[in-house]
């Protein structure tokens, strides 16, 4: 069973090592997907959406939301964000009924990435 919640944050960022007009500075309204897979716990549920939205909100949006993304994480991509969302949600998120199945970044509405967790190891 996938248990999926969304978020949105706004961030800026530049790409350095991109040759194009995104090395100069810019932002975006990013959007996040965060994918729990696993089996309903003695409650009925996988995981709480209520604390979900805690956990990410406490691990990602309070640093991520209204920052400049080159003080964070090198390079800011979609990917290398993705992956940095991974890093700080998989230990918050792993039950003994559930673990993290993905992350998705979109960074405009039709541009996205995938972090799953065989693309972590």
């Amino acid at each position: 069973m996938l248990l999926r919640r969304e978020f949105t944050f706004d961030a800026a960022h530049r790409l350095s090592k991109y040759h194009g007009k995104c090395e100069r500075l810019h932002g975006h309204t990013y959007r996040l997907a965060v994918t729990l897979e696993g089996k309903p716990d003695n409650e009925g549920m996988l995981f709480d959406f209520v604390e979900l939205k805690g956990v990410v909100q406490g691990a990602v949006l309070s640093e991520l939301d209204h920052a400049y993304l080159n003080d964070i994480i090198d390079q800011p991509t979609a990917e290398n964000i993705a992956m940095w969302i991974w890093r700080r949600l998989e230990g918050s998120v792993r039950r003994p009924n559930c673990d993290l199945k993905s992350v998705q970044v979109w960074e405009t509405a039709d541009c996205s990435v995938t972090v799953e967790a065989g693309d972590m190891s």
